[in-house]
């Protein structure tokens, strides 16, 4: 979704490369590049709002990549100061410094790809979530934080010694718990936003989304308008076929590119393997996978592109699953 700001002036360049602790800034201007380093925290925004002021720039198009979390406070620092900013994939500016046959690699030198990339690009601009996808995402973030601790933890007490057995149980109670209280956190946090909980009904319409991969859905997919279609939305997912062949002879076995959300495909993981074992709905697309050879693997993936797929149609719609609508659009 596009900032709706009126630009009145040409804004300047800035690339960011983001960092856990550090921010390397890259200023545009004339064809020159001016570097400036400053801290990933409210301290260092603010020392970069000096910066930009003394340099006499009042309005700015700042591009960074959508790295982990790290990208996310600077970026929204930016957008309430009144600037443009766009958030774009890591494989875009990797890319990019492909064509540009870059040999070398710091943050700094990154930070001066990624305005160039903005300069030639102008990829498009971003708009955060409101505040109450932002408080969603956060706790589903925490949520999948937790999960993991319980299956490393749940790991190792098949192994662990007696010894530290009674201590791992103990944390994995606690773990259980708080999940527990999250999950039903969760739940509370979305009845409370009547939008929120009526795109929850909209996607727990579809056969094979549940609770927990809606509540995910609602963070990735919006109102359904952060993407144009379908397609757009599984290749944000990292579940589009990827193909590779050139001539006779290069010709490799397509795979999903991965090019998304690990955490989302894993959750997606499930669901579609109950599809495949259980809902009837999706059988004559299962079918027609099985006799066109396909193995239950691809079957599997093909059922998490169908999820995703339909997850972003009913919300886009503003209608629930309607099962004949799917069937005429080929999704079923």
């Amino acid at each position: 979704m596009e900032n709706t700001q009126l630009i009145t002036t040409q804004p300047t360049i800035l690339g960011l490369d983001i960092a856990k602790d550090k921010v390397d800034c890259a200023l545009l201007r004339l064809g020159k590049v001016k570097s400036k380093v400053i801290q990933n925290s409210p301290q260092g925004f603010a020392e970069l709002a000096a910066w930009l002021e003394r340099h006499d720039v009042h309005l700015i198009h700042a591009c960074c990549e959508a790295t982990g979390v790290y990208w996310e406070a600077v970026a929204l620092f930016l957008f309430e100061a009144g600037h443009h900013v766009s958030v774009v994939n890591p494989a875009q500016i990797h890319a990019f410094g492909q064509s540009r046959l870059q040999r070398n690699k710091t943050d700094g030198i990154d930070a001066a790809l990624i305005a160039a990339f903005c300069d030639t690009s102008h990829p498009p601009l971003w708009q955060p979530p409101p505040l109450e996808e932002r408080s969603l995402q956060a706790m589903i973030r925490d949520l999948q934080t937790l999960q993991d601790m319980q299956r490393a933890e749940s790991n190792r007490l098949l192994v662990a010694h007696a010894s530290v057995k009674h201590r791992i149980q103990r944390h994995l109670d606690w773990l259980a718990a708080e999940i527990a209280r999250l999950e039903q956190d969760i739940d509370q946090h979305i009845d409370q936003y009547p939008e929120l909980k009526s795109r929850r009904a909209l996607l727990t319409s579809v056969p094979g989304i549940g609770k927990r991969l809606s509540s995910w859905f609602l963070v990735m997919l919006g109102n359904g308008q952060r993407f144009n279609t379908s397609k757009q939305a599984v290749a944000f997912t990292g579940l589009s076929p990827r193909l590779w062949q050139s001539g006779s002879s290069v010709r490799s076995k397509t795979r999903i590119s991965k090019v998304g959300s690990g955490s989302l495909r894993r959750l997606l993981y499930m669901p579609a393997v109950s599809a495949y074992a259980k809902l009837d709905i999706y059988q004559p697309f299962i079918q027609r996978l099985k006799l066109a050879g396909k193995p239950p693997k691809v079957i599997i993936v093909a059922i998490m592109r169908k999820l995703v797929a339909i997850a972003q149609a009913v919300l886009k719609a503003n209608k629930p699953f309607d099962k004949n609508i799917y069937q005429k659009a080929c999704l079923l």
